[in-house]
């Protein structure tokens, strides 16, 4: 990571006037911003140059932001934030198949795209020495779904995170499949035993590919599931 005062913001944007206040006020917060307006110019850009983070706008000529993305998550974990006016459009954008990292919605003030940028590095910054008091060597971020490991991340969907949420917020607690099932559906749906077990298999299967050979959720025989920290000594 960077020093504040050499991080480099691309700002993928099309509206002139929206884009050279986005500089303006990347300048003056102490980063070093860079604009593109044609999006099929991204990509190869940020090959070449590796951002700290993108500012990225959905609707572009040449090449779609939503499409970007996807190309961008091939070969880099930079962080992006989405620029959009679609606000139908969230749950995709951090629903997690893109890997998108925050969003904005259309119209919003510099002030608070600035302010959204710093908390995103902030996290960044925080999951590259992520071992808590505990020794856990696992972070959770809610507000991208992504759970961290060193350098490394998973998505989750968001029943896949509230689940591991739910099992990772008490340590060695064992919860009981109705407990986890009114965690994760509050809206008083009516979904079976298998359900929970499925998530977790699903889970296990994510977690297994960012910690290989460790066992993180724990099954306990006519009980539930528990949650067992993993630590730096222990990886």
């Amino acid at each position: 990571m960077n020093d504040v005062n050499s991080q480099r913001i691309l700002v993928v944007e099309d509206e002139s006037k929206l884009l050279q206040l986005l500089q303006d006020y990347l300048a003056d917060a102490g980063f070093t911003p860079f604009a593109l307006r044609d999006g099929k110019k991204v990509v190869p850009w940020v090959r070449e140059h590796k951002p700290d983070l993108i500012l990225l706008d959905i609707m572009l000529p040449g090449q779609d932001g939503l499409e970007i993305c996807r190309a961008i998550r091939s070969f880099s974990e930079v962080p992006i934030i989405f620029i959009t006016a679609r606000v139908e459009e969230i749950d995709r954008l951090l629903g997690l198949e893109l890997g998108g990292d925050d969003y904005i919605c259309k119209p919003f003030s510099p002030r608070e795209a600035i302010a959204r940028i710093k908390a995103v590095l902030r996290r960044l910054a925080a999951a590259e020495h992520p071992a808590s008091s505990s020794g856990d060597i696992m972070s959770l971020d809610p507000n991208s779904h992504r759970v961290w490991a060193g350098e490394r991340s998973v998505v989750l969907t968001t029943v896949e995170f509230k689940l591991l949420e739910s099992l990772y917020r008490e340590p060695g607690r064992i919860y009981s499949r109705a407990y986890l099932m009114d965690r994760i559906y509050q809206d008083s749906r009516i979904v079976s035993d298998r359900t929970i077990d499925s998530h977790i298999k699903k889970l296990r299967k994510k977690l297994a590919a960012l910690i290989p050979d460790m066992e993180i959720i724990h099954s306990v025989y006519g009980a539930g599931y528990r949650y067992e920290p993993v630590s730096s000594a222990g990886n």
